[in-house]
């Protein structure tokens, strides 16, 4: 454990010391990844989505509907946009649709 720097720290400080100490950055962003695609692309998106990882900074999606997959790949760039400005960091630079 670090030391106590002062009195008080916030939640979110502290969460993210724990997270940085115990190196949990990875898995996190893995979460992170998975709910702000659900958020963004909605309902009918995520019932054909089988599969969302963040492989280095390419996000993996594999998708059941071939239909969909050719639609999002016209908007590739509007989506790794929005990824990471709902992630609040650029975590993503390339999408790879399967």
């Amino acid at each position: 454990m670090t030391k106590r720097l002062n009195e008080f720290q916030s939640m979110e400080d502290l969460m993210k010391d724990v997270i940085k100490e115990n190196k949990l950055t990875k898995g996190m962003n893995q979460i992170s990844v998975k709910e702000a695609w659900a958020k963004l692309m909605g309902n009918g998106v995520v019932s054909y989505t089988s599969k969302v990882e963040l492989n280095g900074k390419t996000l993996v999606v594999k998708l059941k509907s071939s239909v969909l997959r050719e639609e999002l790949s016209y908007g590739k760039e509007k989506i790794i946009k929005m990824m990471n400005e709902e992630l609040g960091e650029n975590l993503i630079s390339k999408i790879m649709l399967s």
